[in-house]
C-alpha cells in the first residue's frame, strides 16, 4: 500500500509538471519561493527523495556532481562534455532490451534508467588541437 503524499511532495510534483524540464533541488527551492510557496531546502530534498523512491521523479547527476530532477516520463540519454559542460540529449537507447531482461530474470521493478557518455564536444576538441 502506497503512503499518501505530503503537501510538500504534491507542491514539488506540481512545480516539476509546470516546468517540464530537469531542475536542481536548489533551483526548485528558489522557484517555489518565487511563487510564494516557499518551503525549506531540506523539505525540498526530502520531498524529492520520497518521490524518487516512489518512482515519480528521476534524478540525473551531471559531471559537476549536481543532481537534476524531473518527472519520470521517458528514459533520457546524454552526451556530456567534461570540459565545457555542454549536455546533448540523444534519442538512441541500446539498453531497453537489457532492462526487459533484468526485469524478467531478477523480478526487479524498474522505474527508469539513465545513460550518459562523458567526453569532449566538437568545440572543445577543436580548442585542444588549436592550442
Amino acid at each position: 500500500m502506497k503512503a499518501e503524499r505530503t503537501r510538500s511532495q504534491e507542491r514539488v510534483l506540481s512545480l516539476l509538471k509546470d516546468l517540464d524540464r530537469a531542475i536542481s533541488a536548489q533551483d526548485l527551492y528558489i522557484e517555489l519561493r518565487n511563487r510564494e510557496q516557499g518551503m525549506g531546502l531540506a523539505t525540498v530534498y526530502r520531498a524529492l527523495e520520497s518521490l524518487k523512491l516512489e518512482g515519480a521523479v528521476q534524478v540525473r547527476t551531471l559531471a559537476s556532481g549536481e543532481s537534476l530532477y524531473s518527472l519520470v516520463k521517458e528514459d533520457r540519454h546524454h552526451l556530456t562534455c567534461v570540459q565545457c559542460g555542454l549536455s546533448m540529449p540523444i534519442d538512441e537507447c541500446p539498453v531497453h532490451e537489457l532492462e526487459h531482461q533484468l526485469h524478467q530474470s531478477h523480478q526487479f521493478k524498474i522505474y527508469y534508467h539513465t545513460l550518459e557518455f562523458f567526453g569532449l564536444c566538437t568545440a572543445c576538441q577543436l580548442a585542444q588541437t588549436s592550442a
